[in-house]
């Protein structure tokens, strides 16, 4: 074992893994265990293989959330005190990880997953508590030793949403995918339990209700789908009760004007969603902010065609008209980028075989590009160059 201890900070651990970011670290932290003493600290429940931390302070219980995460950052700062470096994920625990270079002057890692700069919408969310976020964020990213950028975009991202960050402390890491989780499916038990009709083909799309994942563009553009196309969703909580309302009201309106509309909305675990994936024509990415998209490389790895919006990380991952399409989104035009992903859906309906094409293509671009083992050996080559 290394003589190396890196503690790992981040609010999202198995089985408490949400979004892209908890992805991350949990193959990240796999595969640096074979080059480094890794220690995981995490927010929630305890659980195997990791530290964790609880949000459930009664003194805090009508607090607005941000105040909740900022009480776990201390504890986590206080429980890292052996450690020579820290690498913190997301807001949620960069204080901490700041918090711990100044008490314990060791070096600070901060992966850039998204920026609260770019997320306006979580004021939606967090109220007065996105003013504290931002607080957080910029503080620790102004700060830190190095921060991991998962695409190129996000180191743009980065230098703009920062611009007192030195462009030299800004590294591109790529996100990755686990070819031995993520592969070509043939069970359909899943999409029978469903009800999704084999006769049929279908678009898939996995991720979270938020403003971020663009799911109202989606079915928007669903309206002017083919109607042989069906649409299988596998959509966690909304964010908001408002946005919830919103995203019930469009699915509705879905039902009463075509058929095959799937909505499975608890979370599911990988092998259903693989596959879900693994039969799809094609895999759906509406995002309108995405420093990468882990999910795009998950449907991939599936054989799946990718249609994705053309915005943040997502063009380092999805070659257009290679592995799939792009559609150029634009804030001030959302019908024309809904008419995009309708017309790149409708092409694909159109011809199988150029879908069938993409997702060959896609991958073997997954498999051979975006392995976990060669980020986890950039990653601690990162950590060691710092010491």
């Amino acid at each position: 074992m290394s003589d190396l201890r890196v503690s790992i900070l981040t609010r999202e651990f198995p089985p408490d893994v949400y979004g892209g970011a908890g992805v991350h670290v949990t193959f990240l932290a796999r595969e640096l265990a074979a080059l480094v003493d890794v220690d995981v600290q995490c927010m929630g429940e305890p659980r195997p293989g990791a530290t964790a931390h609880s949000e459930k302070d009664e003194r805090l219980a009508d607090a607005n959330p941000a105040l909740r995460v900022l009480s776990t950052d201390l504890t986590m700062t206080a429980a890292v005190s052996g450690s020579d470096l820290v690498h913190s994920h997301t807001w949620y625990a960069a204080m901490a990880g700041h918090w711990a270079k100044l008490l314990y002057g060791v070096p600070h890692v901060i992966t850039a997953h998204s920026l609260e700069p770019d997320r306006p919408w979580k004021a939606e969310q967090l109220g007065g508590g996105y003013a504290l976020s931002s607080w957080a964020e910029r503080t620790a990213y102004e700060s830190a030793d190095a921060i991991v950028a998962v695409s190129a975009a996000m180191r743009e991202d980065v230098q703009r949403a920062y611009p007192a960050v030195d462009p030299a402390r800004i590294h591109v890491i790529h996100n990755g995918i686990d070819a031995e989780l993520y592969f070509p499916d043939p069970d359909r038990g899943v999409l029978d339990r469903i009800g999704v009709d084999p006769a049929r083909p279908y678009a898939a799309f996995v991720g979270r209700i938020t403003r971020q994942k663009g799911v109202a563009h989606l079915l928007r553009a669903a309206l002017d789908f083919d109607p042989e196309l069906q649409l299988v969703l596998l959509a966690g909580a909304a964010d908001t009760p408002e946005l919830e309302a919103e995203t019930d009201a469009a699915i509705a309106e879905l039902h009463a004007r075509r058929t095959g509309v799937f909505v499975v909305s608890q979370m599911l675990p990988p092998e259903d969603v693989r596959q879900v994936l693994s039969h799809a024509l094609f895999f759906c990415c509406p995002s309108v902010y995405e420093p990468l998209g882990i999910v795009n490389l998950e449907a991939m790895a599936c054989g799946a065609a990718v249609v994705a919006s053309r915005v943040g990380g997502i063009p380092d991952v999805v070659v257009d008209d290679e592995t799939g399409m792009l559609v150029d989104y634009d804030a001030e035009d959302p019908d024309g980028f809904e008419a995009g992903l309708a017309a790149a859906a409708n092409r694909l309906v159109a011809d199988p075989a150029l879908a069938a094409r993409m997702g060959l293509a896609g991958m073997n671009r997954a498999r051979d590009q975006f392995g976990w083992a060669p980020i986890a050996e950039q990653t601690a080559a990162l950590y060691r160059s710092l010491l």
